[in-house]
């Protein structure tokens, strides 16, 4: 199968949960035999890196069924919603390249708003455009907002969003309650394939340590309201513990954010050094108001991270109280007794969380079998239109 594979950045040329499941699914859907073009971007004025360089960062190089075109992301100005013109002129950009070949693909992969142009060209009776499928990750905007500042926000992104999702021929889903959302901006439930997310499996840790006390707690973010970290620092400031907590953040927390006697290693990319940093903590927690489905979850649970989140987004499909504990978003109270009766938990239950969180990850998470999923579910929605 030949599949065009369209988005707005893989890492490490960009950095972010979206770009890693980029790369990802690049590297295994062309490991999986299928024929893959990525189209990628980097920001204005950054190197563009050229097929071999991209190849070899993948883990694809001298592959034959791979092939990459890197794009500078466009940039028309600094006034509000300047993203949204962005993206679509992306999409435009994106499309005047590979006009001519188009017809050659048998489906179209599309991250965020980068097949906007495309589906818009098919709306209007173009015939040379292959299936489309679009992929949103978390539909943040239309899971309740952190503050004033996201409901602007969501409320810009809402409408270009909900277009391109209904006009798609078929949408990605993490699953759980974002296939809710979802269905409830009018798609049909046939037109929603539901894949997670995945992670190398070069990630599991085989040999956990034992568990023991004190907990160590760990955190792994970006500092934006929609994290979370504001409760948590709530509940950080009023827990109470025969114990003493100790607690690490992976991520670039300002200084005003900072509390006393915790510890803070700032932003972190490369692997190695962020699973080392993992594998000394017991229990990952992530506040947030809303989410997809977090890479840092499967990355946490793959070295024996026991998970304590919110009940937002696709979480409920990585976690339940078999590894991990769900908590209520937006409350620090939640965040406080869920970390209280963590502390109070015997190290033997904690551990055997852990245990099973690993363990489902390499059952269920493992990027080899989601590339195979994907291909097979693309496949069969193809037969399935004719």
């Amino acid at each position: 199968m030949k599949i065009l594979l369209i988005t707005d950045g893989v890492f490490p040329w960009v950095v972010g949960g979206m770009q890693r499941h980029s790369a990802h699914l690049a590297r295994e859907l062309t490991k999986a035999g299928h024929d893959l073009t990525l189209v990628h971007c980097v920001a204005q004025g950054a190197k563009v890196p050229d097929k071999d360089e991209v190849a070899k960062e993948l883990g694809v190089t001298g592959l034959s069924n791979f092939n990459s075109i890197c794009l500078q992301f466009p940039k028309t100005s600094n006034f509000p919603g300047h993203y949204l013109k962005d993206s679509y002129q992306y999409s435009r950009i994106v499309y005047q390249k590979l006009a001519s070949e188009l017809t050659s693909f048998d489906f179209i992969y599309a991250k965020g708003f980068s097949a906007w142009h495309f589906i818009e060209r098919k709306k209007k009776g173009e015939k040379s455009i292959p299936p489309i499928g679009v992929k949103f990750h978390g539909y943040e905007m239309f899971q309740k907002p952190a503050n004033f500042k996201a409901r602007l926000q969501h409320w810009l992104l809402a409408p270009p969003v909900r277009w391109n999702t209904l006009n798609a021929d078929v949408v990605f889903s993490y699953g759980g309650k974002i296939s809710q959302l979802i269905e409830s901006l009018g798609v049909a439930r046939s037109k929603i394939i539901e894949i997670p997310t995945g992670i190398g499996e070069d990630w599991i840790r085989e040999n956990l340590q034992p568990t023991t006390k004190p907990i160590k707690f760990l955190f792994i973010g970006r500092f934006e309201r929609r994290k979370g970290v504001e409760e948590l620092n709530e509940a950080l400031r009023r827990f109470s513990s025969a114990q003493p907590l100790q607690f690490s953040f992976i991520g670039p927390i300002p200084p005003s954010a900072k509390l006393p006697g915790l510890h803070y290693h700032g932003q972190i990319t490369e692997a190695r050094e962020m699973q080392s940093i993992i594998d000394e903590c017991h229990v990952l927690v992530l506040p947030s108001h809303s989410e997809g489905m977090p890479n840092v979850i499967v990355e946490a649970m793959s070295r024996g991270l026991a998970i304590a989140a919110t009940d937002v987004g696709a979480i409920d499909v990585q976690i339940d109280t078999q590894c991990g504990w769900l908590m209520k978003p937006g409350s620090f109270q939640s965040i406080l007794q869920t970390m209280e009766e963590i502390t109070n938990s015997s190290e033997e239950e904690i551990h055997h969380k852990r245990v099973a969180a690993r363990d489902r990850v390499k059952s269920r998470f493992l990027w080899p079998g989601i590339a195979q999923r994907t291909g097979s579910e693309i496949e069969q929605f193809i037969r399935r239109i004719g």
